[in-house]
């Protein structure tokens, strides 16, 4: 299991999503911390480091630290 990192306006962004795309992303990202390879997209380049979870509502941005065992948030953007 990878743990989650985040930092404080991403986590606002969290913040300030509706309850069910709030509810879509915290399931997404609880896969992609059991899975992260698996359970994400390349972002440009697959490099298997920068990685992204779509939803319907929302795209995340990630950074996959496969030595650290770390997932990290580094945006969030609501998909309009």
């Amino acid at each position: 299991m990878y743990a989650l990192k985040l930092d404080a306006p991403a986590e606002a962004a969290w913040d300030e999503l509706p309850p069910s795309a709030s509810e879509n992303l915290t399931r997404a990202l609880a896969m992609a911390c059991a899975h992260p390879l698996e359970a994400t997209h390349p972002y440009g380049v697959d490099d298997k480091v920068i990685r992204q979870i779509l939803t319907p509502e929302v795209r995340a941005l990630l950074l996959v630290g496969r030595n650290t065992r770390t997932v990290t948030v580094l945006r969030i953007d609501p998909l309009s």
